[in-house]
């Protein structure tokens, strides 16, 4: 199989190569990692109970964190193959330098499929988002027992939009106002969420929820809950994939290795706490009737004015995440194309209003958002869509590709008691992402034609 070029799903902007510290590393990853998933760990926990639901995060941490230390070494690879040191830069570089091309292909299409997942997830959310809005006021003017509904496919049509607009500006993904914007959008939802989700379970007086989390009629549908409460958990720990961009920054001394390792632990435990309170503040607030989503399923309705500027929030982070992320895939079919018809009139530049633009730039990205709006209008369903979302690509991701990595890296002989345990640890992961992807389908399924 031919060599696959590929691009970083994270790029990092070069003057602050070298430069980074366990402080910047940190950032990096929390800045990653804290994003919409959040907003549906309380209904995960709910699923689960007051002892399963802490104890699953607690344990997708650990085999997160388990990865990135698998990772660590990756950085500089000594390819005995061709006697040199290789810098792998990214974790696709990582793949395809350690395991070969053919595993990098299709880890480039895992990595690709995850991007485009996320549009489709961040237009669902997105929209939903700016629906609460709508519906905060309603409740507020009218009273809570107004008849507030309104469709979402507006919204969605809303979103789309702006990203056919949005995605036609050249090298979006390289301004640096947008990352940052971003990251302070995702920090400014989840503490309002959390905080809103404290102050509620203070007022009721007492900690609402169970030890089995929410009953169900038949047993069945408790599984299938547990399975999606399991998907959305794993959507929620994916820093592993820019550990090794976020490595690529660090000055030294001290070694790249033993700073994000410091880093690592920093960030997972942080990032853990931070997922067990909001999680864990809006079960105790709502129990049994926990929201799949903190912000926009109406366990709260005042102070309406904070309600509205958390959704808000989610809506601008959203936008940005949408052009971050997208952006990659952007790139990887327009040089496709460049290379494979360099003399195409297809890609010559033009001008509109000091912009510049070309056919396939403006055909391809903008069917791109068409496609992700369309599969997110047919499969409107935040909690399952995150489900889906999570299961399909974390066991490759953060499990697989880094077990193997290390294996072929540190040399490890079959059927010694490191080798076994490695296998094990992946064949139990691999159980629990079928699990949880079997339940994510089953209740798209449901919603869809149930």
């Amino acid at each position: 199989m031919d060599s696959v070029e590929l691009e970083s799903p994270l790029v990092l902007p070069a003057k602050d190569k070298l430069s980074g510290n366990v402080w910047t590393a940190i950032a990096h990853i929390i800045t990653a990692v804290i994003g919409s998933g959040v907003l549906s760990l309380s209904w995960s926990i709910a699923q689960l109970g007051w002892i399963a639901g802490p104890i699953s995060l607690v344990l997708f941490a650990l085999v997160t964190y388990l990865s990135a230390s698998l990772l660590t070494g990756f950085h500089h690879y000594s390819d005995h193959r061709n006697d040199n040191t290789v810098i792998n830069s990214s974790y696709l570089e990582a793949v395809q330098n350690i395991l070969g091309d053919s595993n990098a292909v299709v880890c480039a299409w895992l990595v690709y499929f995850e991007l485009f997942k996320l549009g489709v997830v961040y237009t669902i959310t997105a929209a939903s988002s700016i629906r609460a809005i709508e519906q905060s006021n309603c409740y507020h003017e009218q009273g809570h027992e107004a008849a507030c509904e309104y469709g979402i496919e507006f919204y969605m049509l809303l979103f789309g939009i702006i990203h056919i607009v949005a995605s036609q500006i050249p090298n979006f993904r390289s301004t640096k106002w947008l990352s940052v914007i971003a990251a302070i959008m995702s920090f400014a939802y989840s503490f309002i969420g959390s905080g809103l989700g404290l102050a509620q379970a203070i007022g009721n007086g007492k900690i609402k929820g169970s030890i089995g989390g929410v009953p169900t009629d038949k047993p069945i549908q408790k599984v299938w809950l547990v399975a999606q409460a399991i998907g959305d958990i794993a959507f929620s720990y994916p820093f592993p994939l820019i550990f090794l961009e976020t490595q690529s920054t660090l000055k030294s001394p001290p070694p790249g290795e033993l700073t994000m390792m410091k880093a690592s632990r920093i960030a997972v435990f942080t990032t853990t706490v931070f997922y067990l309170c909001c999680g864990g503040f809006g079960y105790a607030a709502f129990g049994n009737l926990t929201p799949g989503n903190i912000l926009t399923g109406f366990g709260f309705y005042e102070p309406y004015i904070l309600i509205d500027f958390a959704n808000a929030c989610v809506f601008l982070h959203l936008v940005g995440g949408y052009q971050i992320f997208s952006q990659t895939l952007y790139a990887l079919a327009e040089r496709s194309y460049a290379e494979r018809y360099p003399e195409s009139a297809f890609i010559k530049d033009f001008h509109i209003w000091e912009i510049r633009m070309n056919p396939m730039r403006l055909c391809f990205r903008t069917s791109y958002v068409v496609l992700t709006t369309s599969i997110g209008m047919i499969f409107p369903y935040f909690n399952e869509a995150v489900a889906f979302a999570g299961s399909v690509t974390f066991w490759p991701l953060v499990v697989y590709f880094p077990v193997e990595m290390y294996i072929v890296r540190k040399k490890v002989v079959p059927w010694t008691v490191r080798w076994v345990l490695l296998r094990i640890f992946t064949i139990l992961c691999l159980f629990v992402a079928i699990f949880a992807f079997v339940g994510s389908v089953q209740g798209i399924i449901a919603k869809r034609f149930g």
